[in-house]
């Protein structure tokens, strides 16, 4: 398959700073899209496989999923796209197609394992997919995705990560004007949980450990804050919530936010992936108010063209810091302190 190369910006091991380099993207199929990026979010992932946190790292990586730009090219069959469109993607390429969740457009559970925009098999060219710290980007029309003209182009792409992590959630717990909803976490994924259960009609809550968050928090969206670690604050809400979307990125203890769901309440983690090692969950709360815990993982392709339309029609964005290209170490240091308000985006222009 004929190939082109185009910058990148990208870790040769999981000790190196992020840097400049030329990789190989395929020449557009009958069934692709070329796209020209604009802007590019900054997800914790991003910083997680550079460094190799997770495991599984294949070098050199270039990150990047939540990226928006222009379309250059498509390939004969593409029927979706044209042209000079606005155009998006977000963290999957590929999946099998045929599984029962990519039949039911659940293609980030397909079972036999979607591909990532990045550090995934790359079954055109081989090796591995690199992501969209770069000037462009191939993709399968399936997994393109539009993007409304009436939107901040910069603060659409957090939407393809944080937002969808949090959108299947909401959308699959139902939540609407009559829902109590609460927000464990004010980062990247949480001001968006805070904006989407909003923009659907729910009174919202913030869960915070800190109370100087309370005037972010109500000025995003949020109707009340409850500081978590006062007993008083956390005993008037016992038993409100329908659903905790909890985005804490680090292990934590759940156990005092069960007592705050309603009958049939859930509180779903969107943030912490790996195991509770230190924090026992007692199911006296799950079994006496048949309370759960589930887990949710970003969302198909239908359901994140659904978010970004509501979007547009409730002109809702990401909050964000515009970075350029070669400001990316500086952006991960920054991004470890939680030093942002609320994602960081690469302006592509820079590169």
């Amino acid at each position: 398959m004929s190939t082109f190369k185009v910058k990148a910006y990208g870790a040769e091991s999981n000790t190196a700073d992020l840097q400049e380099m030329n990789i190989e993207r395929r020449e557009i199929t009958s069934n692709d899209v070329e796209i020209e990026i604009l802007y590019c979010g900054v997800c914790h992932s991003d910083l997680h496989t550079a460094r190799n946190d997770w495991g599984g790292s294949m070098y050199p990586v270039v990150p990047g999923h939540e990226i928006v730009g222009r379309v250059t090219k498509v390939g004969n069959d593409v029927s979706k796209f044209k042209v000079g469109d606005l155009a998006a993607v977000g963290c999957l390429v590929d999946s099998c197609g045929h599984c029962d969740s990519c039949k039911d457009d659940l293609e980030q559970y397909c079972l036999n394992g979607f591909t990532g925009t990045y550090n995934g098999p790359d079954k055109h060219i081989g090796g591995h997919t690199f992501g969209g710290y770069s000037q462009k980007v191939v993709v399968d029309q399936h997994f393109v995705l539009s993007v409304p003209e009436n939107l901040d182009l910069a603060a659409v792409a957090p939407l393809l990560c944080a937002g969808i992590t949090t959108w299947s959630p909401l959308r699959h717990w139902n939540v609407g004007p009559n829902s109590k909803v609460a927000v464990v976490g004010l980062g990247g994924l949480g001001h968006m949980a805070i904006k989407l259960a909003k923009g659907l009609g729910a009174e919202v809550t913030l869960f915070s450990r800190t109370p100087g968050k309370t005037n972010d928090a109500k000025q995003l969206g949020a109707d009340h804050v409850i500081i978590s670690t006062d007993d008083s604050q956390m005993e008037d809400v016992k038993g409100k919530f329908d659903i905790i979307i909890d985005t804490v990125p680090y292990e934590h203890d759940i156990n005092p936010y069960m007592q705050t769901l309603s009958l049939n309440g859930t509180l779903v983690l969107v943030g912490f992936v790996g195991e509770f090692q230190h924090a026992e969950v007692s199911t006296r709360p799950m079994i006496f108010q048949r309370r759960s815990v589930a887990g949710s993982l970003i969302g198909g392709i239908a359901e994140t063209q659904e978010l970004l339309d509501f979007c547009g029609k409730h002109n809702i964005v990401s909050d964000i810091e515009l970075i350029k290209m070669q400001d990316i170490n500086k952006a991960y240091e920054r991004m470890l302190k939680s030093d942002v308000k609320y994602r960081f985006v690469i302006d592509m222009q820079s590169l």
